[in-house]
């Protein structure tokens, strides 16, 4: 018997006013993912692959439409009801890093945790144990500066990855890395994929978009393509 999906879209719409007209980013967007697909959003630059990773991220909300988490319908919640699924389901993984300069490797990690009340000591066992997983338990120490970018994006993953969220989001992994740190990413993601880990990632690289077992095409605002369903 099928298991409930991880993510479960109906209908999602995501419109912007621009002045005296609507912008909409988003059209009717009907999409399952289960728990353990590799789901790669693929399209041109304004496409809507990005809007459609922030609504399933819980950083933005539809302007229609239903998205269900893990079975949880999750557009009508409260701005701090979102934050604490993002900080609880969902791991993220930015172009950028979104490191904090100031903090080491350990303790970026370790910040997720933080919110949850959980003590300094085991916050920073937990984000140790996954610097180690991801080939980077020498450098719990260093500063996100002292890093290489494939490090850097590394240190993202470990931090993405350790509040044991349902669902990982990607955005552009690899698109400020180097061929080789690249591939690095891509392999490490595969190897979370074998493990069992859901995960979905934007791209506009062809070769990104393969490594993953599903293809999900944008083409403006609307799912044209997926070669999952």
């Amino acid at each position: 018997m099928q298991t409930e999906p991880v993510i479960e879209t109906r209908g999602l719409t995501r419109e912007y006013p621009l002045g005296s007209s609507v912008v909409r980013a988003l059209t009717d967007v009907d999409l399952r993912v289960q728990a353990g697909e590799f789901v790669a959003l693929v399209g041109a630059s304004g496409s809507g692959k990005t809007t459609l990773l922030a609504l399933l991220g819980c950083l933005d909300i539809p302007t229609r439409g239903t998205y269900h988490l893990d079975g949880l319908a999750v557009e009508n919640l409260s701005l701090d009801e979102l934050a604490q699924i993002r900080n609880r389901r969902i791991g993220f993984v930015f172009q950028s890093f979104n490191l904090l300069d100031g903090l080491t490797a350990v303790d970026n990690v370790a910040l997720p945790l933080r919110y949850r009340g959980m003590a300094l000591a085991d916050r920073r066992r937990k984000a140790m144990t996954l610097l180690e997983r991801v080939g980077l338990g020498d450098r719990g120490e260093h500063r996100p500066s002292e890093l290489s970018g494939g490090q850097r994006q590394r240190v993202a993953v470990a931090r993405a990855l350790v509040g044991d969220p349902a669902l990982l989001l990607a955005d552009e992994p690899t698109g400020n890395l180097d061929s080789k740190s690249g591939q690095d990413i891509l392999a490490l993601f595969n190897e979370l994929h074998a493990d069992g880990r859901t995960l979905v990632l934007v791209t506009h690289d062809p070769g990104v978009a393969n490594r993953a077992g599903r293809r999900v095409r944008l083409e403006d605002g609307r799912v044209i393509s997926d070669d999952g369903a």
